[in-house]
């Protein structure tokens, strides 16, 4: 009946789609040009009768060819978009270490790890003050001093406490015995603090470096466990290197592995795993090792599985790690003070910084104008410019120590020592949002703290008793436990470890420290049925001794007159592990600020993980080259978490040997395998694949 000519069409559109088309008959059957024209006079009435619903219909036609119309020019639009960047492409690597907007960039490989930078413009006209001494702290002014290029006399370090060291101590205190807080194990991908350990000179061996003493001691006396956790009071446990993970559990990681950050804020490990994680053994070894709970962060978890993914395999027996020859502060903090002092860098102790305050300029940047103060219980100012650089360390994992002894526990009336730095963050904090949120990390003691105890005995039963375990004399000087034991049956979650003896230089010869600490500090113990928070350093004694194997009938004579132990109780030692989202931690250097910088475990710099010497070192290296922007590149994190071989080899290890391929996947994905493998066949992916156990060739 319509008579429609194509020819016509195509004279008066061009490229015309079916939607076009059906416009462009509509067009035409309503203006009466097209077959319209052709319709008979007597069908006048009907078409009449329908023009309501033609309308309709025409409407409706239109919206859906403009909406074609509207996704053509979109479409067609990136097309050229596309084009023009390929036309205008250039392989180069011109501005590949152009300064991001904190003022560094990141580098690897030994071209800029070996290299020295040229004088900071300016720095002889600026100072610099250090708010705490801790490793950030210490390792802020080295880098002001080695790179930064400042002048010692115009770095000014003012701590609250009468000692330096922060988190990292390690003290023989004549009133109470020898304490360590905690221990500090490291690897050898800790680019900065390595970076910076290179140029520390020893102070034990003329000539060398801290790193090389250091390298040459964990050559010599590689770091490994014989025994990695005990059952049945002192039994090893045989977990034999095995991680037991079920597919679903290792499914349950792997999904955790790959998983957005975002996507991960404010969550709990518990809202991402299940007991087929939390029964493994996996798991004794990783929230044992690290003082991971179950309440934590599922980010700060993912974040740790990714920066140690190469050191999976050695999660079992500890054969990643390496330890200094003593405690950390006569090896690591003590170092950095002679080399400062010879630099002529000035130490103010008792000084409490007690607010930074800030002013605003127009143009949204932020000075640090006054320092505000308290010297010797005084309260006092320091006025700033913008000459005048301010490093804050923000939060402490060891702020509010409570400390026992062997006959007091560490509760009540005990000693207190506060630095005043969760309150100093608070009040930087108010002024700018871009200064994080501290009470996400310090407002919930019950889930942040756990309690450590420093046992020093030279009983020839209970170093006998310590051999049987780890299989090794403790005084010989070399590894002894390798690290933490785990009591896998005890009620506090107890673990134990002894480093290298002596750990005190001043130690005597048949003394050996052994450092313990639990997990659970709220429940009662297996031997001593108090709580592990109201007992003196006598019974915490008698709870190890228990679990380390010793005769009952022996243990209280033992405990009391054997051994001295000084217990301490952190409200805050695992505070970093809180559940948290971007913003909560303060980056490095906050947006607009121009004298100022947040150092340490809580400042937030890209990809690394918090509660290591690494993350203090790397935030203090960032803060310096960023304000002073020091032409020098900050090393990357170690890239593990991209190198195919890592990913392949940890998969297989997680698995306790099996390959992924051996999973059982949903009917369609299982059938991909073979045709997969086919594919691959006589290929370097095929090597690949062999080499790193993911095909496993039968013998």
């Amino acid at each position: 009946m319509y008579n429609f000519s194509k020819k016509r069409i195509n004279s008066e559109s061009k490229e015309l789609t079916n939607s076009h088309f059906m416009l462009y008959w509509l067009y035409q059957t309503e203006t009466g040009n097209g077959a319209r024209g052709n319709i008979a006079k007597g069908e006048n009435k009907m078409a009449n009768k329908n023009h309501v619903k033609l309308g309709v219909a025409a409407a409706a036609a239109v919206a859906a060819g403009a909406t074609v119309i509207v996704s053509k020019n979109k479409k067609e639009a990136h097309r050229k978009e596309v084009a023009e960047k390929v036309n205008n492409f250039r392989n180069t690597e011109r501005g590949r270490f152009e300064r991001n907007s904190k003022g560094i960039y990141y580098s690897n490989g030994n071209y800029e790890a070996f290299a020295r930078p040229l004088k900071p413009d300016g720095v002889d006209d600026k100072s610099a003050y250090i708010v705490g001494s801790g490793l950030g702290a210490l390792a802020a002014a080295c880098f002001l001093v080695r790179d930064g290029q400042m002048k010692g006399e115009h770095i000014h370090v003012l701590e609250a406490m009468d000692i330096p060291g922060g988190a990292c101590d390690g003290i023989f205190d004549p009133s109470r015995g020898y304490i360590m807080r905690g221990g500090r194990e490291m690897e050898n991908h800790f680019e900065c603090l390595w970076d910076l350990f290179r140029s520390i000179p020893s102070i034990e061996t003329p000539g060398v470096s801290v790193l090389d003493e250091y390298y040459w001691l964990n050559k010599k006396d590689p770091n490994y466990s014989l025994c990695r956790a005990t059952v049945r009071q002192g039994e090893d446990a045989h977990t034999d290197g095995k991680f037991n993970l079920s597919q679903k559990g290792c499914m349950e990681i792997m999904k955790l592995f790959m998983t957005k950050d975002e996507d991960l804020y404010d969550k709990t490990i518990e809202d991402v795993f299940d007991n087929e994680v939390f029964d493994s053994t996996f798991w004794l070894y990783w929230r044992t090792m690290f003082a991971f709970e179950n309440w934590h962060s599922a980010l700060e978890m993912k974040l740790y599985f990714q920066r140690f993914i190469h050191h999976i395999g050695g999660l079992p027996d500890f054969s990643a790690l390496k330890f200094t020859k003593y405690n950390q502060y006569e090896s690591l903090i003590l170092p950095m003070i002679k080399y400062l002092e010879a630099a002529g860098v000035t130490f103010q102790y008792k000084t409490e910084v007690t607010n930074v305050i800030f002013e605003k300029t127009e143009d949204g940047k932020k000075v640090a104008k006054t320092i505000e103060c308290k010297v010797n219980g005084e309260e006092t100012t320091i006025p700033l410019t913008q000459n005048d650089l301010v490093f804050v360390t923000n939060g402490s994992c060891t702020e509010g120590t409570i400390y026992g002894d062997h006959t007091h526990a560490p509760m009540g009336d005990a000693e207190v020592r506060t630095s005043g730095c969760w309150n100093l963050w608070k009040n930087i904090a108010v002024q700018d949002a871009s200064f994080g949120h501290p009470e996400k990390f310090c407002s919930d003691i019950e889930k942040t703290n756990w309690e450590s105890a420093t046992v020093t005995t030279s009983n020839q039963q209970i170093i006998d008793q310590i051999q049987k375990i780890c299989k090794r004399d403790p005084r010989t000087g070399n590894v002894v436990t390798g690290g933490i034991v785990s009591c896998m049956d005890s009620k506090w979650l107890m673990s134990w470890t002894i480093n290298r003896q002596g750990q005190f230089k001043e130690q005597k010869k048949d003394e050996v420290c052994i450092w313990v600490y639990s997990l659970f500090t709220d429940v009662e113990g297996d031997y001593v049925k108090k709580p592990m928070k109201e007992c003196t350093g006598e019974e915490i004694t008698q709870e190890w001794l228990y679990h380390l194997g010793i005769p009952v009938e022996d243990i209280p004579a033992l405990a009391k007159d054997e051994v001295v132990t000084v217990p301490t109780m952190m409200p805050y030692i695992t505070a970093f592990f809180m559940p948290r989202r971007k913003g909560d931690r303060p980056d490095v250097i906050p947006d607009g600020c121009v004298n100022f910088a947040f150092l340490g475990q809580f400042a937030e710099t890209p990809r690394d993980t918090i509660f290591t010497t690494e993350y203090s070192v790397r935030t203090a290296m960032e803060a310096v080259y960023g304000l002073l922007k020091v032409d020098r590149g900050v090393p990357e994190v170690w890239g593990s978490v991209y190198d195919i071989r890592e990913l392949l080899d940890s998969t297989v290890k997680l698995m306790d040997g099996k390959s992924p391929l051996d999973i059982e996947l949903p009917g369609p994905l299982n059938a991909l395998k073979l045709p997969l493998l086919k594919a691959v066949k006589g290929t370097v992916i095929e090597k690949l694949l062999e080499d790193h156990n993911i095909i496993q060739k039968k013998k």
